[in-house]
């Protein structure tokens, strides 16, 4: 496992659970407004953890913790994660993936040996705009496969969608919200011009309060239990 960075305690990341979380370095998609760039661009990389070091630090906290998120970057494309995976729940934790969701395979895999406790997965945009928010070359299959994929599995999840209001209008907001219906819950998140990949974006406004309540009570009105942050 490739790990960018280490948090042995949060109260935030897994819902319900007091958690570490494990930041996966590496990652296939380039959102402008990515707000972890040391883990995306190499120029930006931090020295490694060990992953012994992670597990040791983990079978540290046995007793004081009740879960463990593995984030990104993305941790799909690391090589070692299902048997990272199996090594974090061997020392009685409960695990939570955070995944931009480009490998439904891998989400399959896991969900269907029953590795995962909790699944939070990137939607990013419509189908029709993914290549160009992401700058990433993408099927749009692959994405519903992947929201297919968590729908299904009886998991609990929480989609995600970041709002930058000049990649995504309140249409293309409502799009997403046909994508994801039927979901526990869809997390419109407000951009937070601090740390980004592209410093382009941070001159930006994020969008304001009357616009995130205006589109939580849109989407509601469709039947999508959704919160704003």
């Amino acid at each position: 496992m490739r790990i960018g960075g280490f948090q042995n305690f949060s109260l935030n990341e897994f819902p319900g659970k007091i958690s570490a979380v494990v930041f996966c370095r590496g990652c296939n998609f380039r959102c402008p407004y990515c707000h972890n760039p040391e883990l995306v661009d190499p120029a930006r990389y931090t020295p490694l953890w060990p992953e012994d070091r992670v597990i040791g630090e983990l079978a540290a906290r046995r007793g004081r913790l009740q879960g463990v998120v593995i984030t990104g970057g993305e941790p799909t494309l690391q090589e070692d994660l299902e048997p990272f995976i199996r090594k974090v729940r061997g020392l009685g934790f409960a695990v939570k993936l955070d995944t931009n969701g480009s490998d439904p395979d891998a989400l399959e895999r896991l969900l269907s040996a029953g590795l995962l406790d909790h699944v939070g997965l990137d939607v990013k945009a419509p189908l029709s705009k993914y290549v160009a928010l992401t700058r990433a070359d993408i099927s749009p299959n692959t994405i519903t496969r992947s929201i297919s994929t968590v729908l299904a599995s009886g998991v609990d999840h929480e989609i995600r969608t970041t709002w930058l209001p000049s990649l995504l209008g309140r249409n293309d907001l409502l799009e997403i919200a046909g994508m994801v219906r039927g979901c526990r819950s869809w997390a419109i998140q407000r951009f937070v011009p601090s740390k980004t990949l592209d410093p382009a974006v941070l001159s930006e406004r994020p969008p304001d309060d009357s616009q995130m309540s205006e589109i939580r009570s849109a989407v509601e009105a469709l039947g999508i239990n959704c919160q704003v942050r």
